[in-house]
Order: structure tokens, then C-alpha cells, then sequence
């Protein structure tokens, strides 16, 4: 049974999931009253006599906070059923050893010198297998991590005496110190695949990315990345990721394929870059594009009007090992979104429907006050706005769905398992809600000119 659902092509399997999205749809309208069957109505009665003026007004408003979400679930509903999410294997449309130079870029501070050599190594082998010829790793840290001498090897330490004239700190001055003549050593013509220090290059990746460059049609692109390969270090964490990776195949595929601009922005890793491009938008954004960088350089980008697009394949990375980082993960960057959108660089028209996603998050302790007030105090409200709530909260469960189905391989960890992953990763919505919460609350009256880099080395337990 197994063997026969791994066979199947991944347009089968496309067209399997969606519809099993239309069927969680459909039961969750049914089920929540956004869709009424048969003669039932609603209770009807006035609620400004019930609650009052100023009770109903704040439980309208409540409740429409909740459709702050509707733009990303838009797109996210789009970009799961337009485009194949389950592409096959990438075929390459090119020969490699045309390919433009690429410059596979880590950035790390030199924390976990150990992580970065295995992985360096490890990219090196998939590249070469993949039939790279013309690329080099260059590895970007405030400290030295110890790489071996390799013609195919940079190692580029940041001297701490090195200020961007804008002032940018953190990631970003390191990104900016690698674009400064005397230090960089690329053409204008060479692509740069930025990477996290924990990320990992897959042969499908590869290709992905030899087929963009050889394209040469746009000058930003990034594809998907999971959480769930290999040893899983914390579960909890990573079933709750499963979201972000159907986020990376629903909202940043479609903005990325059909519009070709970032209109959501974009994440920090699996970015590839026009080396000429990067070094005129530049990462030298001050303080407001420090704790976000990835953030402020796209939307830098989208308004000097570059185009994007969609790398196929996929990278791999891990989860936050612990609560504590995964919850400081998310303030760093709901402060550092929150510093993009009320930067005077960025033209409002060029943020909207990012600060119309970001808002959506900031009044999440709000808008999550409708599970509890929706039964104790219920509004009547008109049938096309309960469809459209029941249609967002569908979206949004169906997310963590297709994250587990996306990332975990039903071979390597048979139904049973594959089916308690899925229900794993429904069990941690409300973990992840309150999280959330817990970030927003953080990160709206925490310090904002901060970076916090979560733990990324498993230690090795010592038995004596």
C-alpha cells in the first residue's frame, strides 16, 4: 500500500490534494455555520440592545479583525491549487558548464564552527554530484571557523572595525561588507544562492537554480525549504513549521510565478541573487533593515523594480531546538517586519499587502479573543462574512495538512506514523497560537534593534 502511494506521479498527487483542500473546506463552512444546509437560521435578535453601543461595537470590530488574513490566505488557496505541488523530480534545460559563476554564500557570526565546516563539506559533495563546475562556497562570519584550504573554499571574516555608512548591524553589515570593492571578488554577471549556516543543498535544488540562472529572465528568486528531513531534534517545533513550508509553496510561489514581485516579502535563505542586482539595492539600510534584512532588501527590490521569480527544488533546514527559540524567532521577526513597514525608504504601495499580513499577526491576541467571544457573546453577521471567516480558518488548518504531507516522507515512516505526524501538526495549532501571542506581546514592547540567533549545533551527549 505503501510502495502504490509513493508511485503515484506527482500531477496524481496534485490533484489528491486538492481535493482533499475543497473537502476541508467544504466540512469546515458546514460544521462553523458559514455555509447553512437545509431551513436552520441563525438566532435573530438586536445586539446593540443585548450588548449595547459600545459592547457591539468592539465585538464588530473584533470580528473583523479577523479577516486582516483574507489578502495571504488569498494567495495561499491560489498558489496550492494553480500551480503542481507536487512537481516531479527538476529536469535540467541546460548544460552546467554553461551556467553563470555562482557564489553559494553562508552568513554565520562563527558560533558553531562545527556546523558550518560538516555543512560546507556536505554542499560541496552535492554540488559536485549534481555536476556543478563553476561555483565556489564562500563562508561570510565575524570569527574564524577553521575552513580547509580548497580552491572551490572562501572564508571571509569580517573585521570589527567594518561600518556600512548607513550604520547597518548584525547580518546585514555582514552581507553589505561582502559587496564592498577589495572585498568582493564576483562579477556583475555572477548569482550569489544566499544560505542560512544550518541549511542544505539538495541535487533538486541544484538544478532548480542551474535552470534559473541559465534562464537569466530575473534577477531575485527563492524556492521552498522543509524542516522535517533526517533526525528530527524537536518535534513540537517542527510539526508547527509545517505551516511555512505550505506557505512557501502557496503565497511565495504565486507572488513569485504570477506576479513576479515580493509582495509579501520573502524569507532570508535559498535566495539567489544577480550579483549586479544585489550591489544596487545593497543590504546598507540602517538600523530599520538590520533586524530583517531579507525583508527590507525585497522590498528595496520590488520598488527599484527588479523581477522574481520561483526557484524549483528544495533546501533543507531545521526547526528551533527549543520553545524559547522558536518563540524568539518569531519576535525577532515581527519586530524587524514592523521596522520595514513604518521605514520611510519604502513607499507605502510597495508594503501594503505586507503590512495588511503583518497587522493580521500584531492584533492576533485580538482577533483570537473570537473563539471564546463567539460563544458567549454571538453577533448575528451576514452570510457572505461568516463564509468568508469559516473560508480563512479552513486555509489556515489545511496549512499544517499539506506542511506534513509536503515534508514527511510516507516511505520512510509508513501511514501509521505519516497519519499521527498530520494529526501532530493539528494538535500544535493552538500551541502555535499561543506562541504567537506570546511573540506579538514580546516583540510589540520588547527592545526592536536586537537579533536573536536561535541554537543551531545538537550537542553531543558524553557518556563516561
Amino acid at each position: 500500500m505503501v510502495g502504490e502511494v509513493t508511485m503515484l506521479t506527482g500531477r496524481t498527487k496534485h490533484i489528491l490534494h486538492c481535493i482533499l483542500l475543497f473537502t476541508v473546506i467544504a466540512v469546515f463552512e458546514v460544521f462553523t455555520g458559514g455555509v447553512r444546509l437545509g431551513n436552520s437560521k441563525p438566532e435573530e435578535f438586536d445586539p446593540w440592545d443585548r450588548y449595547g453601543y459600545v459592547g457591539t461595537f468592539v465585538l464588530y470590530l473584533l470580528r473583523l479583525l479577523t479577516f486582516l488574513p483574507l489578502p495571504q490566505v488569498i494567495f495561499n488557496f491560489a498558489g496550492l491549487t494553480l500551480y503542481n505541488a507536487f512537481p516531479d523530480k527538476v529536469t535540467l534545460k541546460g548544460s552546467p558548464l554553461l551556467a553563470p559563476f555562482l557564489c553559494i554564500r553562508i552568513v554565520t557570526r562563527g558560533d558553531y564552527p562545527k556546523l558550518v565546516r560538516a555543512n560546507v563539506a556536505r554542499n560541496m559533495t552535492c554540488c559536485t554530484e549534481a555536476g556543478l563546475e563553476n561555483f565556489i562556497i564562500e563562508v561570510v562570519t565575524d570569527k574564524a571557523v577553521g575552513l580547509s584550504s580548497h580552491r572551490r573554499v572562501r572564508e571571509v571574516v569580517v573585521p570589527p572595525s567594518y561600518r556600512p555608512k548607513s550604520g547597518a548591524l548584525f547580518k546585514a553589515r555582514a552581507l553589505q561588507y561582502c559587496l564592498e570593492d577589495g572585498v568582493n571578488i564576483l562579477a556583475d554577471t555572477d548569482w550569489i544562492v544566499h544560505l542560512d549556516e544550518e541549511t542544505l543543498l539538495t541535487e533538486n535544488s541544484v538544478r532548480g537554480i542551474l535552470n534559473f540562472v541559465l534562464d537569466g529572465k530575473h534577477q531575485f528568486g527563492q524556492g521552498l525549504i522543509t524542516y522535517a528531513n533526517e533526525d528530527v531534534v524537536n518535534w513540537v517545533t517542527t510539526l508547527a513549521d509545517s505551516f511555512r513550508v505550505a506557505d512557501d509553496m502557496g503565497k511565495l510561489r504565486l507572488q513569485f510565478s504570477m506576479f513576479h514581485k515580493p509582495l509579501f516579502s520573502w524569507k532570508g535563505s535559498y535566495v539567489v541573487t544577480q550579483v549586479g542586482a544585489e550591489r544596487a539595492v545593497s543590504f546598507d539600510n540602517g538600523l530599520d533593515g538590520s533586524v530583517a534584512e531579507d525583508c527590507f532588501f525585497a522590498m528595496r527590490a520590488y520598488k527599484e523594480g527588479y523581477s522574481f521569480n520561483f526557484v524549483e527544488g528544495e533546501m533543507w533546514e531545521k526547526s528551533p531546538f527549543s520553545l524559547c527559540d522558536f518563540v524568539q524567532q518569531r519576535k525577532r521577526w515581527l519586530q524587524g517586519i514592523l521596522l520595514v513597514i513604518h521605514s520611510k525608504a519604502i513607499p507605502l504601495r510597495y508594503k501594503l499587502l505586507l503590512g495588511i499580513s503583518c497587522y493580521s499577526w500584531v492584533t492576533m491576541p485580538l482577533s483570537t479573543s473570537n473563539v471564546v467571544l463567539a460563544a458567549l457573546c454571538p453577533i448575528p453577521c451576514p452570510p457572505l462574512m461568516d463564509f468568508v471567516c469559516a473560508f480563512i480558518g479552513a486555509i489556515n488548518i489545511y496549512m499544517y495538512v499539506f506542511g506534513v504531507v509536503k515534508s514527511f516522507s510516507l516511505y520512510r515512516f509508513g501511514m501509521l506514523r505519516f497519519l499521527l505526524c498530520i494529526c501532530g501538526a493539528l494538535c500544535t495549532i493552538p500551541f502555535n497560537i499561543l506562541i504567537e501571542n506570546v511573540a506579538v506581546m514580546w516583540g510589540l514592547f520588547g527592545h526592536k534593534h536586537r537579533f536573536y540567533v536561535v541554537n543551531k549545533e545538537i550537542k553531543q551527549v558524553i557518556s563516561v
